[in-house]
């Protein structure tokens, strides 16, 4: 499923060359995600709470020769905090991360104030109505202890927080469809049934030669499928924009006054 967020990143994120643009990941994780944009040319920045993860992080990007990255340490719940992150970015990306946050508004509008305007957000969650397992069924937490506050999202509940942050909705599509869900649900199984006397590797090889089903055809076929079945995509995602100027009442533009 990492590498469906990634595609759908990649289909949205031309590669440049030493433009200046830069990009913030919004809870980066290990920052794989966050050095995959800095292979495209960006100057990416990944942020995380997990001091630990951005040392490692650091450390692959220098291993890497990705010199225009950085990962400070910030929690994605305090970006209202950091001034120097305000309208300092062309994109901000934030992949899983919103379900795990009680204030997701607040959480839109600080992602909204770290961009420039024309700049874009690119966003992932779980899709509300995803066919539930024996491991994403709930209950939710109740509190930020690391897991989902909430099942997922719609669209209609992420064009209700784009509206109140002020951004303009350019597509909402899925990701993560049939053949992805099932492969997951796989790994899934076997680390649930079999726990620590199947090793991480080992799980990894044993799904290891149908990981090439999702590539190959979770594109229409995946998804006809999914319909078919009543098992949409797990993740829905959002691309949206931040007007590069405000209207006024007129009709008119400010700088057209």
């Amino acid at each position: 499923m990492v590498f469906d967020r990634w595609r759908f990143l990649c289909r949205r994120l031309p590669r440049v060359r030493s433009t200046g643009e830069r990009v913030l990941d919004v809870g980066c994780g290990t920052g794989a995600l966050t050095m995959g944009v800095a292979s495209r040319g960006y100057e990416a920045v990944g942020l995380s709470w997990d001091e630990r993860n951005q040392t490692a992080a650091n450390r692959r990007a220098a291993l890497a020769g990705l010199k225009r990255t950085s990962f400070p340490s910030c929690d994605a719940r305090c970006l209202d905090e950091r001034t120097e992150l305000v309208g300092a970015f062309d994109i901000v990306v934030c992949f899983e991360v919103i379900e795990h946050i009680l204030d997701d508004r607040k959480l839109f509008r600080d992602m909204f104030r770290c961009l420039k305007p024309g700049g874009r957000l690119y966003l992932t969650t779980p899709n509300y109505y995803y066919r539930s397992s024996f491991y994403d069924a709930g209950p939710f937490s109740t509190s930020e202890d690391g897991s989902h506050v909430r099942r997922g999202y719609s669209s209609t509940m992420l064009r209700e927080l784009c509206a109140d942050a002020g951004f303009e909705v350019e597509e909402i599509t899925y990701v993560s469809h049939f053949f992805s869900q099932l492969v997951t649900r796989l790994q899934m199984s076997l680390a649930h049934n079999f726990g620590h006397r199947i090793a991480n590797e080992v799980q990894w090889l044993i799904s290891a030669p149908l990981r090439v089903l999702p590539v190959l055809f979770d594109g229409w076929i995946g998804r006809w499928i999914g319909s078919a079945l009543g098992w949409p995509g797990y993740s829905i995602a959002l691309a949206a924009y931040k007007k590069r100027f405000e209207t006024v009442a007129s009709g008119k533009s400010a700088s057209e006054q």
